[in-house]
């Protein structure tokens, strides 16, 4: 055997001894959960969770019945996209862009061969979601209040005297004091075990509190999970079910949905992974611009949809922006103002209400590059700005026809 067959031979042993350690490690310490990520990243060529992955985990599926079809304004797809938007949208990775304006489709375009059919992931999307549902619970009395201690339905953290002055509304509101560290893209850190781990309810349940709650707002996926735990005490039955059962089906989405969960007997990843199409997200934004209102139904109270709609003036230190809700991220500084549902990689539900639109964009990236237009990412103003800019100058249009008009016939 020649010397270099030999170093070969003990740089492979070396190898394979170490990846074993690390292997074993990763089983010993708990963070197995680090293999799956990697297996349904990195080695499938992405650095994060994507927009297509409902397919690698097990799913709660969330019926439609009676579809009821978004009416087609009578300008639809009639106006061209600005070549700046469009820009924008290409450039990222947009596979799907549709906005309603009173109540009707205007535009709706797709990329990449997705269509009005396609599922994907909703990713922080859901948080909203979520509280949507739990203000329904509040409703139903399944749930006395935003300020029901959580300790009331997870006795777990009966002895933690920080959690015991939680309440459902912190963790909505992000104001939980929750000890959670949020990242996308670390392999070991509690986000990533949440979505590649196989017992989310443990994982949750065996944290901590690691300040006083309320007063501080702090962005955390881990208090919408927990949130969820203490719907499905609760209400007796999955997030999945209640969802279809009190928003899906009366909304009259068009298409069935996927909620990814831990395991095939666990449950829903809740804080993120609500699998949909651009169209039923739509009406997710619709119902909040209507206040609660479907079709002359009451799907969620009024007042509880302005309770997530307005900046939470409590969640934030002197000084600091006023842009979180109750699940909903806000900006009453832009003109027009708007507020909406946000997820990772540029998931975007924006309602501007004073023009009655919602604008729905999925894809695989989001815009991070500064922006001095707000303290949102900057994808955000690209969306709103110019589909204002496109209704103004199609207004601005029909007028100048309008006055042709007017003096052919004078004349």
């Amino acid at each position: 055997m020649s010397n270099f067959r030999k170093i070969i031979l003990r740089t492979l042993k070396v190898f394979i001894l170490v990846f074993a350690f690390l292997l074993g490690l990763l089983y010993l310490t708990g963070n197995q959960y680090v293999i799956r990520g990697v297996q349904l990243t990195y080695m499938k060529g992405h650095q994060t969770a994507n927009i297509d992955d409902y397919v690698d985990f097990d799913n709660n599926i969330i019926l439609s019945a009676k579809p009821q079809p978004w009416p087609q304004h009578e300008l639809y797809n009639q106006i061209p996209l600005t070549d700046s938007l469009t820009a924008e949208l290409e450039r990222f990775g947009s596979i799907g862009f549709f906005v309603t304006k009173d109540g009707e489709a205007l535009w709706e375009h797709y990329w990449e061969g997705y269509s009005d059919k396609s599922l994907t992931n909703s990713f922080s999307m859901a948080k909203s979601v979520v509280t949507m549902l739990l203000g329904k619970a509040i409703e139903q009395r399944y749930i006395k209040s935003l300020d029901q201690p959580i300790t009331d339905f997870l006795y777990e953290f009966k002895d933690d005297p920080l959690a015991q002055k939680c309440t459902v509304g912190d963790l909505s509101a992000m104001t939980s004091g929750y000890d959670w560290m949020e990242d996308y893209y670390l392999p070991l850190n509690p986000t990533a075990k949440a979505y590649y781990g196989r017992n989310i309810e443990k994982q949750m349940l065996g944290r901590g509190f690691k300040m006083e709650p309320g007063g501080h707002f702090e962005y955390l996926s881990g208090n919408t999970q927990l949130l969820a735990i203490i719907l499905q005490r609760a209400i007796g039955i999955s997030i999945s079910q209640y969802l279809q059962e009190e928003f899906w089906q009366p909304m009259g989405m068009e298409n069935d949905a996927y909620w990814s969960k831990d395991r095939k007997k666990g449950m829903e990843k809740a804080y993120c992974c609500l699998n949909s199409n651009v169209r039923d997200f739509a009406k997710f934004g619709q119902l909040l611009l209507q206040k609660g209102n479907w079709n002359g139904k009451q799907i969620l109270d009024s007042t509880f949809v302005e309770k997530m709609i307005t900046p939470n003036a409590e969640a934030f230190n002197k000084g600091e922006h006023l842009r979180y809700g109750y699940s909903i991220w806000t900006d009453t500084e832009h003109q027009p103002n708007f507020y909406g549902l946000m997820g990772h990689l540029g998931q975007r539900v924006i309602v501007v209400p004073d023009e009655k639109l919602v604008i729905v964009r999925l894809g695989r990236e989001k815009d991070e590059r500064l922006t001095n237009r707000g303290f949102l990412d900057n994808d955000t103003y690209y969306f709103v700005d110019e589909v204002m800019k496109m209704l103004k100058e199609n207004q601005l249009q029909k007028t100048q026809i309008l006055k042709e008009n007017v003096n052919e016939v004078t004349d």
